[in-house]
């Protein structure tokens, strides 16, 4: 029998969460626990992928806020893609994007914009997705550089980074955990965002509180002290094979002593301790990827990371 999709229903939730835990590429981006953080952010049009009434997919997706003939996987998570526990490979992924695109054009929808996960988060290559979107005619319009370390293989760590991390120790920096650092965090990570780009932080403090509660073993805050006082820190995303630094920050005290050089190094040991394979420090490119930090790429490739790939994917949905 043929693959079929229908909507997700907040009915739902708890299988789909279920789901989620022994799929190949889920983060706990794809949850629902997580998604629901939203509310009413976003119109849902999630959709659940079945054979013979079984699930044997899942796709985040909701329509774009700025354009209602636009669907996104997801636009209130950094990717999204089609999830599976290995039952959607080669054709049958092929199949399964063709029914998600019939779906969405009969209600009337133009294009689908996909995330795709990137490569070090899945448990076991599962790409079949940007084959089965090169099928259909798709084209990649945006891509961002991300840095991360592969554990098992990492590269050399410059000798700069060395230095500073010896000045870190020499400096007495203590490095500590814990989700009752988190609004000391915030204001530091608020004042350089408002001092230098005059932005603030996509998550609300409140909005991160609400999330480190949900998945206390998944969203850790790490800090750095120097004398006392909290000076730097990061904010993890741990996954099933890799820890994401999802925010990094340092005042002034911090840069001088070069706190983060110790928080980010406790970080990577207890990545390669509690098994994971990959360190990510994130994406530094800007303006949709077209433009690259080069001084931020140079920076995080220092601690012994390599180069890898978000993909964005437009699929028109009137072929």
């Amino acid at each position: 029998m043929s693959l079929m999709v229908r909507p997700y229903s907040p009915n739902d939730a708890d299988d789909w969460d279920d789901f989620c835990n022994d799929s190949l590429q889920t983060t706990l981006l794809h949850t629902r626990r997580f998604l629901s953080y939203h509310g009413d952010q976003f119109a849902d049009r999630s959709l659940i992928i079945e054979k013979d009434g079984q699930c044997v997919g899942l796709f985040p997706a909701a329509l774009s806020p700025s354009d209602s003939t636009l669907i996104v996987s997801h636009p209130g998570i950094t990717y999204g893609g089609v999830i599976h526990q290995g039952g959607l490979r080669g054709n049958r992924m092929i199949e399964a994007l063709g029914a998600i695109r019939q779906h969405y054009a009969s209600l009337g929808l133009i294009k689908l914009l996909y995330k795709a996960v990137p490569a070090f988060y899945h448990q076991a290559p599962t790409q079949d997705d940007l084959y089965a979107l090169f099928r259909l005619g798709a084209l990649r319009i945006r891509c961002d550089l991300s840095s991360t370390i592969d554990l098992q293989h990492r590269l050399s760590v410059s000798e700069r980074r060395r230095r500073s991390l010896k000045k870190a120790l020499k400096a007495g920096v203590s490095v500590i955990e814990g989700r009752q650092f988190l609004p000391a965090l915030w204001s530091i990570l608020s004042e350089n965002l408002e001092r230098k780009h005059s932005q603030s932080p996509v998550h609300k403090l409140e909005e991160i509180q609400l999330l480190a509660d949900r998945f206390p073993e998944n969203i850790r805050c790490v800090c750095g002290v120097v004398n006392d006082k909290l000076e730097a820190g990061i904010l993890l995303f741990i996954t099933n094979t890799a820890y994401h630094a999802q925010y990094t920050a340092s005042s002034e005290t911090g840069y001088n002593v070069s706190a983060l050089d110790a928080i980010f190094e406790d970080c990577i040991q207890a990545a390669q301790q509690n098994g994971k394979r990959w360190f990510d420090f994130g994406i530094s490119t800007e303006e949709s990827g077209s433009v690259l930090n080069d001084g931020l790429y140079r920076f995080k490739s220092e601690y012994g990371a390599g180069g890898t790939v978000h993909e964005f994917h437009e699929l028109d949905l009137c072929q």
